[in-house]
């Protein structure tokens, strides 16, 4: 199915650079554009520090600004994930894709491992997504360019051909670690136990001299 771009979903910027009133392509009056500025400041906040869970009225609660205002803008809660989300997926994408072509596959792959760990940790809202939980990141991430799943398989796979890392290794295994290297911080932040925790991952991931 295909989707729309993220301009018709959200109301972002169109090709001209003019943000409009999504679905009705307007340019937004500047009190609208405020506004919707400040949705989006506040939802990244909350769903940065509580999660994907906040419902959408307490983000028009606390923003200033009433439920009807949030839908004009985003007219589902998906579509304001994606708005919070996108340009943060499309920094994971582009450091994946210039990894992609470093000269050390294996750590490669750790490296951009260990930067869903640290982004993920910083914002509790991106971790649920990468981890599928109340928000298919994938799905919303219009086009190949950012499935961010897919790069890190890309990764995985280039590591695994160089020999760096265990070819029994799944990207769902993958995956599992790095939704438990999250879980492990999510009562407090704690750098020094996410690097231990990396550290551990590394040298369980890594292939066994042949």
């Amino acid at each position: 199915m295909t989707k729309k771009p993220a301009a018709a979903v959200d109301g972002r910027a169109g090709a001209g650079g003019e943000v409009s009133d999504a679905g009705a392509g307007r340019p937004l009056r500047a009190d609208a554009r405020r506004n919707r500025q400040r949705v989006l400041e506040v939802a990244f906040a909350v769903f940065a520090a509580e999660g994907l869970a906040v419902p959408v009225h307490e983000i028009a609660r606390r923003a200033g600004v009433g439920t009807g205002t949030v839908s004009r803008h985003f007219p589902t809660k998906e579509s304001l994930f994606q708005a919070v989300f996108l340009d943060r997926v499309d920094r994971l994408a582009s450091r994946a894709r210039s990894l992609a072509g470093s000269a050390d596959p294996g750590a490669a792959f750790v490296e951009f491992f260990s930067l869903l760990v640290a982004e993920g940790a910083a914002n509790r809202g991106l971790a649920e997504a990468l981890a599928g939980t109340g928000f298919d990141l994938e799905a919303a991430a219009s086009g190949p360019e950012r499935d961010i799943m897919t790069a890190l398989r890309g990764l995985l796979v280039r590591a695994q051909a160089a020999g760096a890392v265990r070819d029994d290794i799944q990207i769902d295994d993958v995956k599992a670690l790095l939704e438990g290297v999250l879980a492990r911080e999510r009562g407090a932040a704690d750098a020094a136990a996410r690097d231990r925790m990396i550290a551990v991952i590394s040298a369980g991931l890594r292939a066994s001299p042949g």
